[in-house]
């Protein structure tokens, strides 16, 4: 039943062994100070590299760009230096890694951007969200975040050229290729979104204008590296982060239409994922097969069962399953040969150390 999930595939020009994709997880436990990825991170990716692609955990461009304590960057040569190990690590394990390049925008406290003011598309306060600073003890500290200032025009090109930059630090450090986080309510999806851009200028208003920074960015990513090897994440259903977009069919088709003239290697959506969500409508699912000409994945409260029926139906390419890849190393082994998943501690999902990262066992 799950045959479809061990198919091979071909990602722009790479191979892949499987179906399966180890999804971007926060997991906070950077070196610091620095912010930089280390021996630990290394051995978590290699556990995991039996996936067909693993996709880091959102790693900041820039100091501006960090939500949260203890996330790992990629702007700085340490940084760089400290990707290196999870990427040789992983490849000695025949495994394929993308970096996810981020950047919260409103999404942040000043606490973890040395006291900046946060940025965004407009001066709108996200409502209700918590992010997370360093306490001075193991386990995060949540505080609300406040208000960002509106980017100027200067800003906007700036963060492109960081973007930009990102990438090419990303292939420096060894990574396969780049996924673009413009999902879950930080600073891309807070251009896209109607309900937290709020700009008069060429970046708001119509969808056209709100897909702009979208679109810029990901041409200087693509110029800068390949389309080869440029992914992007969207969410367009998820009100996550305080983004909510009055017509997400239209919007994200569009976003869907517009990713496909930059030719970029992979579109990866991630579904709204709690208990009572509404599911994304199947016909949504169509209109963005035949936008989009690359390679689709899904991600989302999906079982092996449910993963592969979406790839038999060939609404996706790929299935990414997250929460599961957390306490299962071994995770398409255990797909494979029907074994019992493990679950894992929330406890010990960010902060900490090798306790809930790298401890948790194959299946004996």
């Amino acid at each position: 039943m799950t045959d479809s999930l061990f198919q091979p595939l071909q990602l722009g020009i790479l191979k892949l062994k499987n179906r399966i994709v180890m999804p971007p997880m926060t997991r906070s436990r950077a070196t610091q100070p620095g912010n930089e990825a280390n021996e630990m991170m290394a051995t978590y990716y290699a556990q995991r590299a039996s996936a067909g692609l693993i996709i880091a955990e959102g790693t900041q461009i820039s100091a501006l760009g960090q939500g949260y304590a203890w996330t790992p960057g990629i702007y700085t040569e340490s940084q760089i230096a400290g990707w290196k190990k999870t990427t040789n690590a992983v490849h000695q394990k025949g495994g394929v890694i993308f970096a996810q390049l981020w950047h919260v925008g409103r999404v942040t406290h000043p606490d973890n951007i040395a006291g900046e003011q946060p940025i965004s598309s407009s001066a709108i306060k996200a409502e209700n969200v918590q992010v997370f600073v360093d306490n001075g003890k193991q386990e995060p500290g949540f505080v609300d975040v406040t208000m960002p200032r509106e980017m100027s025009k200067a800003d906007i090109k700036a963060v492109i050229e960081e973007y930009r930059q990102a990438a090419l630090n990303a292939i420096e450090a060894g990574f396969d290729g780049i996924e673009l986080h413009a999902a879950n309510g930080y600073l891309v999806n807070q251009f896209i979104d109607s309900e937290a851009n709020n700009r008069t200028d060429e970046y708001g208003g119509s969808i056209e204008n709100r897909l702009r920074f979208l679109d810029e960015v990901v041409g200087a990513m693509v110029d800068a590296i390949g389309a080869h090897k440029v992914g992007v994440r969207l969410a367009p259903f998820t009100s996550l982060n305080g983004t909510v977009d009055a017509t997400p069919v239209a919007t994200y088709t569009s976003a869907a239409t517009l990713l496909n003239k930059h030719k970029i290697v992979y579109l990866h959506i991630a579904e709204v994922d709690w208990d009572d969500a509404p599911d994304t409508p199947l016909a949504f699912k169509q209109a963005l097969r035949d936008a989009f000409n690359g390679v689709l994945i899904y991600a989302g409260r999906y079982d092996a069962q449910k993963g592969a029926q979406a790839l038999q139906d060939g609404l996706a390419d790929m299935i990414g399953f997250g929460r599961p890849f957390v306490a299962n190393p071994d995770l398409p082994q255990r797909i494979k040969n029907g074994y019992p998943l493990a679950t894992h501690d929330a406890n010990t999902l960010f902060g900490g150390g090798e306790v809930g990262l790298t401890d948790y066992p194959e299946y004996q």
